[in-house]
């Protein structure tokens, strides 16, 4: 059974500013009287990212809500139609830009769907290390970006330094730290460096006292709670309805996830349990993104201990790339290398879909495929994307200064929302 995240009790100015909101929100439609228009971005701290909310204002209370979005928009999808499969990897870290890991594993299993691979025990253990600590650094910016949001300074700081030590582990694994085009299709650039290992078990050492830390300094903050509890309530189902996914749906007490659900990459294998929050408000989707990263921890080390030896990828003597040492010496191998880079895999015709939990929800690909090296179609499931859709329904009634405090418990990126 899924732990439910603990309640604590509301301060009594807070029953009381929302019972006096509450009034106003049932006169609110009664009154007849000029209504303000204000833009809320798309150039501002608070909707991080170039998201436009056009806000109608009866004094600070909000009767409508309209986001406006596409000022990042790039055409991830129509590039993809015109790319090799391996190709597009770099453009799918730009999507959720905090989680570029998570991304290119993401879409590699959809195009290894596509081709009826699978990876071997190893290549699946490196993935979920890539998952689980993209997991964990997008969680980080993602609170510490919210408590700024809602007044506390002091968290982000203790989220960015945490970010650092993994940035450090990431361009070790990658050699890069931000977008890191790690994945291939068919498994992984390279396989750990000898000294990764230790070096992520010394941080997950370290990280859980520090992330108790910032939840000593957040949880029963006075502040943060009377800025987060009952504001943005989403029911369970009004979050399926609107089709939410990650933390924003288990946050109304949705009991799915994806790696549960639909396992993926072995996580059938560890033993992890799912938060779940009971109420659906900001508060609540603080708590499920605070234990999710002591139960990517927990993950993690389970990886760690049961680390398989043997190959990282597929091995498909058509399709995969041989190794760079037999390309310098054996013309087959040259031949081979040359026909995979410049023709691309050979994916059969057909359709498929797949979604990986990532970070901010479901991340979903679907393509299509007539054959070749190319696919004919490509669509993405962006998870900030459906979670923005639900704002026209529940910020009207709220404060205008309650709004950032939804907008970061929401946690989206615009480059997904937008792609």
């Amino acid at each position: 059974m899924a732990p439910r995240i603990q309640e604590i009790e509301a301060p009594d100015t807070l029953a009381r500013t929302h019972a006096s909101l509450g009034s106003l929100r049932e006169t609110t439609d009664d009154k007849i009287g000029e209504k303000m228009i204000l833009n809320m971005g798309p150039s501002h701290p608070a909707t991080h990212g170039v998201l436009r909310i056009v806000l109608e204002l009866d004094g600070e209370i909000i009767t409508k809500a309209t986001p406006d979005l596409g000022y990042l928009h790039r055409g991830d999808e129509k590039i993809a139609e015109n790319m090799q499969y391996n190709q597009f990897i770099p453009y799918t870290d730009r999507l959720d830009y905090l989680a570029p890991l998570a991304n290119n594993v993401a879409y590699a299993l959809a195009v290894e769907k596509l081709m009826g691979w699978e990876l071997p025990p190893r290549g699946k253990a490196l993935r979920v290390i890539c998952c689980e600590i993209a997991r964990i650094s997008a969680h980080l910016l993602g609170l510490g970006a919210f408590a700024m949001d809602t007044g506390a300074m002091t968290v982000f700081l203790y989220t960015f330094t945490e970010r650092e030590k993994l940035y450090n582990l990431i361009e070790q694994l990658t050699g890069a730290r931000f977008t890191t085009s790690y994945t291939r299709v068919g498994g992984q650039v390279r396989d750990l460096p000898d000294t990764f290992v230790g070096q992520l078990r010394a941080f997950l050492k370290q990280f859980i006292p520090n992330l108790q830390e910032i939840d000593n300094l957040l949880t029963r903050n006075r502040i943060f709670v009377d800025r987060t509890r009952e504001v943005g309530v989403i029911s369970k189902e009004m979050a399926i309805g609107f089709g939410l996914s990650g933390p924003n749906l288990r946050g109304s007490g949705v009991d799915h996830d994806l790696r549960k659900k639909h396992p993926y990459l072995d996580y059938e294998k560890y033993d992890f349990e799912v938060a779940i929050g009971t109420t659906g408000d900001c508060y609540d989707r603080y708590l499920v993104r605070l234990e999710e990263m002591r139960q990517s921890v927990h993950i993690l080390e389970q990886v760690l201990d049961k680390m398989p030896d043997g190959p990282i990828n597929v091995v498909d003597g058509k399709n995969i790339l041989p190794p760079k040492q037999s390309v310098l010496m054996k013309m087959e191998e040259l031949i081979h290398h040359f026909i995979v880079v410049t023709e691309g895999i050979d994916a059969p015709p057909g359709e498929i879909y797949f979604g990986a939990e990532n970070p901010k929800g479901e991340l979903g690909f679907y393509i299509n495929s007539r054959g070749g090296g190319v696919p004919h179609r490509l669509k993405i499931r962006a998870p900030s994307f459906v979670n923005l859709s639900i704002l026209p329904t529940i910020l009207p009634g709220h404060m205008m200064s309650d709004v950032v405090a939804i907008l970061g418990s929401l946690d989206f990126v615009m480059g997904e929302a937008d792609r």
